[in-house]
This record gives C-alpha cells, structure tokens and sequence, in this order.
C-alpha cells in the first residue's frame, strides 16, 4: 500500500512542481489548458500507438496503467515459510499427502509447479514448463512496457508538431489581429510543453512502473520453481529454505537470520 501511495503522491508533486511553478511565476493554468495543443498531442500519441500496435493493443492500455498505479505485491517470506512447511510435511508423509494444502500458495504458479510435482513428473520437465511460461510471460510483460516506451517517444514528437503548425498559422497570419498571432504563439509553445510533460510524467514512468511489476513477478516465479525442484527432489527443509532465502536481497538474508 505504501508503494501504490508513494507512485500518486510522485506523479502530484510532479505536477505542483511543473504547474506550481508556472503559476508562481505569474502564469495561468487556463492559459496551459487549450484544447488545440492537448488534442495533438495527445490525439497524436495514441493515434501513432494504434498505427503502430493496433487497436486491440490500445485497448488495454488503461489496465496496464491500473496495473502500474495499484501492482500485485508478492510476499517472498511467506512463500519460502510455505515451501518449508510443506519439505517438513513431505519428508514425513510423502509429497501425494500435500495435495489438499495447494490452497496454502497464494499465487497461480507455484500452486501449478506443485500439482505437476505431485503428478510425478520428472525435474527435466517441471523445470521446463516453468522456464517456458516465465519466457512467455516476460516477452507478453516487455511487449506492454514498450507501448509506453514509444509513447514517451511519440509525445514530445507530437509537441513539436503541434508547435510547427501553431507557427505556421502564426506566419500565415502575419499582418493581421495581432491577438490571434499571440494566441497561435501561446499555442506553440503549450503543444511542446504538452508533449515533453506527458512523455516524461506519464508514459516513461508507467512503462519503468510495469518494469518493475515484471521482475518482481519474475523473481516470485523463480523462487516457486526452485522451492517446486527442491521439494520434489526430498531435499532437507533447512537446506530448501536457505536455498530460496539466499534468493532474497542480503538485507532480507540479515533480517531473517540465515
């Protein structure tokens, strides 16, 4: 919860930081607010991102951003306890009798390594089933995060578009109400403005957001499987939990005492 707080509360001081500082120097926010230069930019963005990955693509990018904003945690310590009760429970009973305790894992994978253990299929090929679906699931995850990666690219593009053709208008207009030049000015600049704060304060940190949710899913998979290979090979419950422990940063080694 403290890591989803932290997230909004960056992205808010991102914009009192940006926009505060406008203002503070005299400026107005309805003056950063036309409707022109956000249409471009924003239009733009999203229509070089439909160009380039199609609608179907597109349509999950909202998800992706709740993904980012509010992520799955994963609770490495209960993990490893969990594989360490069932190695005590296994060594004494046999590995068929923890098949009513699959429950016990709060994800998906591990409690899929663990019924192909209990199956009887072989480490070979428990450990390549997992290895492939971790494969699939990283190239699926870097796919979503590169959407926004060409966003951060697409939008300050977009921005300086926007601000040619505001200048083009500008030159065209020449001669005439000088407050309409002022205003195609203004708009200019406010695409540019647009473009590089929409690049930089969403889609680039979204993308180092999803980033982050993928190696943090990624390193939950990798401690099931070994915890999923170790269980089934019999081996010792201290020797299991300080292998999937010594999987853990050192300050989460220290904290646990092994």
């Amino acid at each position: 919860m403290r890591r989803k707080i932290g997230s909004i509360n960056g992205f808010i001081l991102g914009l009192i930081s940006i926009f505060g500082a406008f203002v503070l120097e005299g400026g107005s926010i309805q003056a950063l607010l036309l409707a022109a230069p956000i249409l471009i930019v924003f239009g733009g963005t999203f229509a070089a991102v439909i160009i380039g990955f199609g609608l179907d693509r597109v349509k999950n990018i909202f998800k992706l951003i709740g993904i980012a904003y509010f992520p799955r945690s994963y609770n490495y310590h209960k993990l490893i306890d969990t594989y360490f009760e069932f190695s005590v429970k296994a060594r004494r009973e046999g590995l068929l009798v923890l098949e009513k305790d699959i429950d016990k894992f709060d994800y998906h994978f591990p409690k899929k390594l663990l019924r192909y253990a209990i199956d009887g299929t072989s480490a070979e090929s428990l450990e390549y089933m997992a290895q492939l679906e971790i494969q699939v699931m990283q190239e699926r995850h870097l796919s979503n995060i590169s959407i926004f990666s060409k966003m951060g690219g697409y939008a300050p593009t977009m921005g300086i578009l926007g601000t040619v053709m505001a200048l083009i208008m500008t030159l065209a207009n020449a001669g005439k109400d000088p407050t309409l030049l002022i205003k195609n000015i203004a708009t200019a600049f406010i695409a540019t403005l647009w473009g590089v704060f929409s690049a930089n304060l969403i889609w680039l940190p979204i993308g180092d957001k999803l980033k982050k949710c993928h190696m943090e899913e990624k390193h939950m998979m990798e401690i099931a499987l070994e915890g999923a290979i170790a269980l089934q090979n019999g081996e010792i419950p201290m020797i299991l939990k300080a292998r999937l422990v010594s999987m853990l940063p050192q300050r989460e080694q220290l904290r646990i005492g092994l």
